[in-house]
């Protein structure tokens, strides 16, 4: 198998521009660009895609550009968008262009072989005068096909809405862009996700007419779940590439509750997990999908390259804790968003000197009604301290049954658990 034949079977593409472009990519040795809107300091899990398709073809010998967009973000682009986008500072745009170089670096190679190049588009927009960009760039651009395009069409023809002549001109910044990075260094590829289709056959056309060369485009589908829900989004919204947006335990449990239906394509798209091993996954999840290893791998492989091997493995620790696993080593925001859901009580820290009788955290805590009901609970082993039984009606809690800085664990039985917060 090729590698566009790869690309395809992993689901990443959607459309191209030429047919000759397949044949190029399987050669290697093109420089491409993927254009990012700077509208926040941090790229979200629907962003994944793409990256990854970055990195496979430069593992494949092409040049990856990110072009950063600190001229055009100042802009918005109407696409996918039904109202006007709100527009940043500057100084807001540089703080999230800097958040998110620093993602992309977790995925490109930026320092050997064909390395990665990192842009920003508002060192050549910003010395573009708006009498020569008219003049030059302008002239080439038909208005009635710019209306037809389906990202303006639909503003246009939303009652209400309508669309600003700032944001109308994205498509004339976008394409002037391909043009640059052509005379910069010899680009000759664009991608984007689907809603770039008319914005990358804009450049397309520029470059022929300013450059008299031929360029490429390519755009990958957008990521849906089965349910044709839109991919990115848990129950409590975005989840986010950056570790202080997302926790690393979150954005381990978001790809680990997968459904069945979702996994295997989320594993192509999303992984560099050969096809050979999904394949054998794809039968787990028929043959014993209680086992989920195909939800485990995913989410190994997509927390491992995001947050790095240490943040999945104790991300990994963290999903176990509620199978039974021993409470320790763990920090305080992890232990919070496991525990999320249970009654807690606030316990002087103070107590902790002179140790807490566990039967008084059991009635404190109301896992049991009474100290009788504590002792009987103990003795028949069903009294457990993080996550560790305690048969000990003696037992006194201390520091060192701390779980975290802040906080410890007691429950009954199975599920039946209790935060304890010391201050």
């Amino acid at each position: 198998m090729n590698l566009f034949e790869e690309l395809r079977e992993r689901g990443y593409i959607d459309q191209v521009t030429h047919d000759e472009l397949p044949e190029k990519l399987n050669k290697g040795g093109m420089t491409f660009y993927v254009g990012f809107d700077p509208t926040a300091d941090s790229m979200h899990v629907g962003h994944f895609a793409m990256f990854n398709l970055m990195r496979v073809l430069q593992k494949n010998g092409h040049t990856p550009i990110g072009l950063m967009g600190g001229g055009t973000g100042m802009i918005g682009d109407p696409g996918g968008k039904s109202a006007e986008r709100n527009l940043l500072s500057q100084e807001e745009i540089e703080r999230n262009i800097a958040g998110v170089k620093g993602q992309l670096a977790r995925f490109l190679e930026f320092e050997e072989g064909n390395k990665a190049i990192m842009v920003n588009n508002y060192d050549w927009l910003s010395e573009c005068t708006l009498i020569d960009f008219l003049r030059d760039i302008g002239k080439h651009f038909s208005v009635n096909a710019m209306i037809n395009r389906e990202s303006v069409k639909n503003r246009i023809d939303r009652e209400g809405e309508g669309i600003s002549y700032t944001e109308f001109s994205y498509m004339l910044l976008q394409a002037y862009d391909f043009f640059q990075l052509s005379e910069k260094y010899d680009c000759v590829l664009q991608m984007g996700g689907s809603d770039q289709w008319g914005n990358i056959i804009s450049g397309i056309d520029l470059g022929r007419r300013l450059a008299n060369k031929q360029f490429y485009g390519l755009t990958i589908p957008l990521i849906t779940k089965a349910d044709g829900k839109k991919f990115g989004k848990s129950e409590t919204g975005t989840v986010w590439l950056s570790a202080d947006k997302t926790s690393p335990y979150e954005f381990y449990q978001f790809f680990l509750n997968t459904a069945d239906e979702d996994v295997v394509r989320f594993l192509k798209v999303f992984t560099e997990v050969s096809l050979e091993e999904i394949a054998e996954l794809e039968e787990l999840v028929k043959t014993e999908p209680h086992r989920r290893a195909a939800q485990k791998k995913l989410a190994e492989e997509t927390t491992s390259r995001v947050h790095g091997q240490t943040a999945m493995e104790k991300a990994q620790q963290a999903s176990r804790v509620l199978f039974g696993e021993k409470i320790e080593d763990l920090d305080d925001t992890t232990i919070a968003q496991i525990f999320k859901d249970v009654p807690s009580i606030k316990v002087s820290k103070e107590r902790l000197k002179d140790g807490i009788s566990l039967i008084d955290a059991l009635v404190e805590s109301e896992v049991s009604k009474s100290k009788g009901q504590a002792r009987k609970l103990i003795q028949s082993g069903g009294a457990y301290v993080n996550n560790v039984t305690q048969k000990n009606i003696e037992y006194q809690l201390t520091e060192n049954d701390m779980a975290s800085p802040t906080f410890m664990i007691i429950r009954s039985g199975k599920k039946n658990y209790r935060l304890l917060s010391f201050e």
